[in-house]
């Protein structure tokens, strides 16, 4: 047995609280929405055999009311010929074909308001199966976000655990070594000799700054003597 078993509980259904009570929304809208369109395409093709038959019984009708038309028609005739127990017969046949359309009309009415209410039932439960289906991707965007956001909480997990930060501090204390290595390479190494020269040309300009600041500190000193 299905989700539903009548078009009435399809569409008295409340969804959302079907939904909110379900383990398993996504298995449950899915089997909803094939009870939809099941019943969906039962609703049609009970209201298209019942055009078929307000055809059939419109064809019907036609020749009922063609042949009543016909029968007035002879009594007319009968009575212009004096033949008065023809004219009897006549019309009692031309009654007998008017209460036949007369019933004729009765269930073409009775099948228009049939078809009347099978498409009512029909554009309800489309309305229902579009918000079904509206609720179904819903529900599936919602899945494909879970999924995305678990695989990026476990992606997170995996760097905060204990064996990532170690990885992490080892590959750092190899940069560090590393730099500290090329730091070395030129320790004590011998400088040459533009290197020499240089140094040299620098400790000729401190020396010249170095006997500036002497030469400025001793004139105060020799003033205050002479005073």
């Amino acid at each position: 047995m299905g989700i539903f078993t009548r078009f009435r509980d399809i569409i008295s259904s409340n969804l959302n609280a079907m939904l909110d009570r379900a383990e398993d929304p996504e298995k449950l809208i899915k089997l909803m929405i094939r009870e939809m369109e099941d019943t969906l395409i039962e609703l049609k093709a009970s209201c298209a055999g019942v055009i078929a038959g307000r055809k059939k019984l419109e064809r019907q009708n036609d020749s009922v009311v063609e042949r009543q038309e016909q029968w007035h028609t002879r009594a007319g005739l009968a009575v212009d010929r004096g033949r008065d127990d023809l004219a009897r017969e006549a019309l009692s046949e031309n009654r007998r074909f008017a209460d036949m359309a007369d019933a004729l009309k009765q269930e073409l009415l009775e099948h228009d308001d049939m078809i009347h209410k099978y498409q009512e039932d029909i554009s309800l439960l489309e309305d229902k199966l579009h918000t079904a289906r509206e609720k179904q991707r819903i529900l599936i965007q919602r899945h494909i976000h879970a999924r995305r956001k678990r695989r990026a909480q476990e992606g997170i997990r995996r760097v905060d655990n204990f064996e990532s930060i170690a990885r992490f501090d080892d590959l750092e204390n190899r940069i560090e070594r590393m730099e500290a290595e090329a730091d070395l390479v030129n320790f004590g190494k011998k400088p040459t000799i533009e290197e020499e020269f240089d140094n040299l040309a620098l400790d000729d300009d401190i020396e010249k700054e170095l006997a500036a600041l002497k030469s400025s500190r001793k004139k105060p000193q020799t003033d205050l003597n002479a005073s």
